[in-house]
């Protein structure tokens, strides 16, 4: 079984700043990437940035300059730095990790619950 879990939501005023952490635990064979995404209400989840283990990062576009993610291997935790918040970034943010589950043999994407990023004056 795997777990993927996120902290560190919460409200902020715009120019703002907030750090997410995700960690995925448990039956991990290999682990590909990790990233974040975002939903708001009647939205597709839109991806934030993501990283692998080897250090491939990717941003979408809105979040570049101001977000930093970052990745510590030794215990599958990913983070979100995110400075200069704006209203804009007000969503609902998941954490997944892509990884094959020892036993499985394949492949996939694994969610978390979700944390609430509010930007608001």
């Amino acid at each position: 079984q795997v777990n993927v879990v996120e902290s560190g939501g919460g409200l902020v005023q715009p120019g703002g700043s907030l750090r997410l952490s995700c960690a995925a635990s448990g039956s991990i064979q290999k682990l590909y990437e990790m990233g974040w995404y975002r939903q708001t209400p009647g939205n597709q989840r839109d991806m934030v940035a993501t990283i692998t283990p080897g250090g491939t990062i990717r941003y979408d576009d809105p979040v570049k300059g101001r977000f930093t993610i970052s990745m510590d291997k030794a215990v599958n935790t990913v983070y979100l730095q995110m400075n200069n918040l704006k209203t804009e970034d007000t969503a609902v943010y998941y954490c997944t990790a892509d990884l094959i589950e020892y036993g499985l043999g394949a492949r996939n994407d694994y969610w978390g619950q979700g944390t609430q990023v509010t930007v608001s004056s």
